[in-house]
């Protein structure tokens, strides 16, 4: 029924989820909100597992996008 890989696995905040993938706190999270990156949503806060962000961010995002995205905040 769990899926063990992300079970007691710590929930990271931005600023943490941000050094491990070497972006700014705030590019992560507009990565999160354009669905590049799997964010958790706690309250009006996002949370980041670490396993999610080095499955996701090397394919999700390309420098196409990450132009695209640094014009539109």
């Amino acid at each position: 029924m769990f899926d063990s890989r992300h079970d007691l696995e710590p929930l990271l905040k931005s600023e943490q989820a941000s050094v491990l993938v070497k972006v700014h706190p705030k590019t992560l999270q507009r990565y999160a909100h354009a669905g590049l990156v799997v964010g958790l949503r706690v309250g009006k806060l996002r949370r980041f597992r670490a396993s999610d962000l080095e499955h996701c961010l090397p394919n999700a995002v390309n420098s196409e996008q990450l132009s695209v995205l640094s014009h539109h905040p």
